[in-house]
């Protein structure tokens, strides 16, 4: 039926063009923000499951920056360790030169001024070996220092303190003790050889430690790495299907604009009919 009132083909035709022209927002938006559920009115559901993910890569984020913090801390006391270990095999040479009943005077006074100065780089390094203001030689951590290994903050990994101040359990020297003498150097000797096992032992228990978070670190990394691949799958859109869609829809709305164009003639027809 033609009416001049009612053109229920313009209408379908323009109802079938409202939904192309929403359906190229829609994808457009896709594209140029890469994601196909932006807000929680595209999928509420899934957004709220992204976003659950989202908060535990965040929190896996923080657990990597305090592991990467305890990675430092634990290689700088490794790395100067292993300097007061060097240090005191070089103590035990001079010690054991001391010993030496050949030695005059002047040959025992310089060997006792090198070893001055060894105990004095034994100091430097253990007070220098911080990071942040963490050090793990000088006795100032007295019940090591613990840091977040899971999002939740349930777990824990620790690095314990290796006090290697001079005169303590691990380095018995003093700061004071001498080999100015062959019987002043035959009792350090004894002492020395037990200062570079203990030295030793603390270096290699750090140094396990450091390999433990290391390998914490790398398994949190891989962890915050797939949640991520698994938030994308669930929102980021596949921009080249939806660059495929933006065509097909550009031309659909266009022969859409052409299809109204002629409904809206139909009218017109009428008056051919009143001619004559």
């Amino acid at each position: 039926m033609l009416s001049v009132n009612t053109n229920s083909s313009a209408l379908a035709v323009l109802k079938a063009l409202n939904s192309t022209n929403d359906q190229l927002a829609a994808t457009q938006s896709q594209i140029a923000s890469g994601k196909k559920i932006a807000t929680a009115s595209d999928n509420a559901s899934v957004y709220a499951v992204a976003q659950l993910q989202k908060a535990d890569i965040a929190s896996l984020n923080a657990v990597s920056d305090g592991l990467n913090r305890a990675q430092s801390i634990s290689d700088v006391a490794v790395s100067a360790g292993q300097t007061i270990s060097d240090l005191l095999n070089q103590m035990k040479a001079k010690v054991l030169s001391a010993t030496d009943p050949s030695q005059n005077s002047a040959s025992l006074a310089a060997l006792n001024t090198d070893y001055q100065s060894l105990l004095s780089q034994i100091q430097t390094a253990v007070s220098s070996s911080s990071f942040e203001g963490a050090n793990l030689l000088d006795g100032s951590q007295t019940n090591g220092m613990k840091f977040m290994a899971t999002a939740d903050a349930s777990g824990f990994v620790t690095l314990s303190t290796q006090n290697m101040s001079l005169g303590g359990s691990i380095i018995t020297l003093s700061s004071t003790s001498t080999i100015g003498t062959n019987t002043a150097a035959t009792a350090m000797l004894s002492q020395v050889e037990s200062s570079i096992t203990n030295v030793n032992a603390a270096v290699a228990i750090i140094g396990a430690q450091s390999n433990q978070i290391t390998s914490h670190s790398s398994f949190v990394t891989t962890l915050s790495d797939t949640l991520t691949i698994g938030v994308g799958n669930l929102v980021d859109s596949d921009v080249a299907s939806e660059s495929a869609r933006l065509t097909a829809l550009q031309v659909q709305q266009q022969l859409g604009a052409q299809s109204l164009s002629i409904a809206n003639q139909l009218p017109s027809i009428i008056l051919t009919l009143l001619k004559g």
